[in-house]
């Protein structure tokens, strides 16, 4: 893991249609934002949608977090024009939906590049379908703009016939299999959002489960879901202390078997203190 590392603790949707949402996301303490044009925002006020989410990327106004931008689907009539202006207003990323193959990323690349998206601007793919589970390291490997895999996970519900429940065990197939191409590939992996907003328990549970997989994070759809993710997929200070020793440990062997608190430290138990530590200070930094 190396210098640029980005919290994605907490990544919140929020419907670009709604002023008073895009004024209230300035101040939330969430370390990304979505500026959804897709699920949250009517038909009729997707043109207008659009421009406020471009609006909202240009002004400078968001600080630290990461700001992208949901655009609509390619097998709607919105999706040429909402990709053309995200390109031109540049946001760190570009979120799809329904992201299937390989083709589909190679083919959204290309056209990020004709319409002139700048350097900085990924490309974050849903994935929702079945199909895109089974093709999930396909698509993570398809182009090195491709940084980001965002789960969707009640579109999978609704394809799998299946139902919510907790423990989420009819999806868990999905995930293990998105989380393993997000690994092999080395890219971010964000878990899907919980829809119960009233249910905090229920959220939390869901929070440490994805924290557990080795989700980097978490989507959201609500302002009050933010604080209880950024905690879950923090290390805590307990995490925050081991990893020190260990690298103390280490660092002050001479030879033989290394240890820490009774425990054998091995190349794998270092490079694991080094990531907490990177996103530890990742965390500090970000929080000013």
């Amino acid at each position: 893991m190396d210098a640029t590392f980005r919290p994605r603790r907490s990544v919140l949707y929020m419907p670009s249609s709604n002023d008073r949402a895009l004024e209230k996301a300035r101040s939330i303490p969430c370390d990304g934002l979505i500026l959804d044009l897709e699920d949250a925002v009517a038909p009729d006020a997707k043109p207008e949608a659009r421009e406020k989410a471009c609006a909202a990327v240009r002004s400078g106004e968001y600080g630290a977090r990461e700001l992208t931008i949901r655009i609509n689907g390619a097998d709607t009539e919105w999706h040429a024009d909402d990709l053309a202006a995200a390109c031109a207003a540049g946001p760190d990323a570009i979120v799809v939906p329904k992201v299937n193959s390989a083709d589909a990323v190679l083919q959204l690349v290309e056209a990020m590049a004709g319409h002139g998206a700048p350097e900085h601007t990924k490309l974050w793919a849903m994935v929702e379908t079945p199909y895109a589970m089974l093709h999930a390291e396909e698509i993570a490997g398809a182009s090195e703009r491709l940084t980001v895999l965002v789960m969707g996970t009640n579109d999978l519900v609704k394809e799998l016939y299946a139902e919510h429940v907790p423990g989420r065990q009819p999806v868990l197939a999905g995930l293990g299999l998105a989380l393993l191409a997000a690994r092999a590939t080395g890219k971010v992996i964000l878990d899907g959002v919980y829809n119960d907003v009233k249910n905090s328990d229920g959220f939390l549970a869901e929070c440490r489960q994805g924290r557990e997989m080795g989700f980097d994070g978490k989507t959201l759809i609500h302002p009050g879901q933010v604080d209880g993710a950024n905690e879950a997929f923090a290390p805590g200070e307990q995490a925050v202390e081991d990893a020190r020793g260990i690298l103390q440990a280490w660092e002050d062997r001479s030879s033989g078997v290394v240890t820490y608190n009774g425990r054998m430290i091995e190349n794998l138990h270092v490079e694991s203190a080094q990531r907490t530590l990177t996103i530890h200070e990742a965390i500090r930094a970000l929080a000013g």
